[in-house]
Parts: C-alpha cells; sequence; structure tokens
C-alpha cells in the first residue's frame, strides 16, 4: 500500500479540479458559467436528459464541438453513470481541443437518483422525482422509516 500521503493530497486535488458532483452541476445551472453536454447517443438523449443540456456524443466531438461550443467555453460533460467512461472519453476529447472541462460523477443516473429533473424526447418528464435517500443528503428531510418488526 502507498502511504505517501503528499502524492494522497496531490492525487485528490488534482481530481477535484476535473469532478464536479451532481449537485453542484445543479445549483449552477442554468448560469454557472459553463455549458452542460450529455455525450450519449441520440436513443440515450430521447430516452431522458438533463434539462439545459447540450446534446453532444462523444463520437461526434472533434468535428462538431468548434461548432456547438465557443471556444475556451468552460464545459461539464456527463454519460450514463458510474458504470460508464464514455464521459471521460468525452472529457478526453474537449480537453485535446482545449476546451476547460470537468466530468459529472454519477453520471445521469445520480442526477435522477437525486431527484433532479429529467426531460425526454417528448417533453414530458420535466419533474422532479422522488429522491432516493441513500444516494443524497441534499434533501431537506426525508420520512422516518418505519418501526422494525
Amino acid at each position: 500500500m502507498n502511504t505517501n500521503t503528499t502524492d494522497a493530497a496531490a492525487y485528490f486535488r488534482s481530481k477535484l479540479q476535473f469532478e464536479i458532483d451532481v449537485m453542484d452541476v445543479a445549483a449552477g445551472l442554468p448560469n454557472g458559467g459553463f455549458v452542460l453536454v450529455d455525450t450519449r447517443r441520440l436513443a440515450s438523449w430521447e430516452h431522458g436528459h438533463i434539462p439545459g443540456a447540450v446534446h453532444l456524443p462523444t463520437a461526434d466531438i472533434p468535428s462538431r464541438a468548434p461548432e456547438i461550443l465557443p471556444a475556451g467555453t468552460p464545459v461539464v460533460v456527463y454519460s450514463w453513470g458510474p458504470g460508464c467512461n464514455g464521459s471521460t472519453f468525452a472529457a478526453l476529447a474537449l480537453a485535446t481541443l482545449g476546451y476547460p472541462v470537468r466530468e459529472m460523477l454519477g453520471g445521469i443516473e445520480y442526477w435522477a437518483r437525486n431527484g433532479l429533473p429529467v426531460r425526454t424526447a417528448d417533453g414530458d418528464g420535466d419533474g422532479a422525482r422522488e429522491a432516493d435517500r441513500l444516494v443524497t443528503a441534499h434533501q431537506p428531510s426525508f420520512p422516518a422509516p418505519p418501526p422494525s418488526l
């Protein structure tokens, strides 16, 4: 086990510069000084996406990013969730093009699990869902669990 705490501190400090929590993204929309980019394929976007996000699939970033995102625009990317590294590939592609970019931890899965709104292709689903109390501490209160039998 590496016990070098200086290396560990540098690693985690660096990680925090390039990742952002879903609740911090939610607090920053719509005028948080960044563009939120959904990097998933079209069918996934239509299934549900974050209101206010721009759809730019990872494979299209090299050819379409310059026409959609002005040079130097800060970008936050997301994909499905913690089991998907699509947004990591998208962040790499955008960083390679010179964009300041951060990756939203948990993707749309944790966005929805935090009770935040998701929009579908036909406009349904703009309302927030009930938050999963095991995922978020940001909800004001939860009903007490029923007593054990």
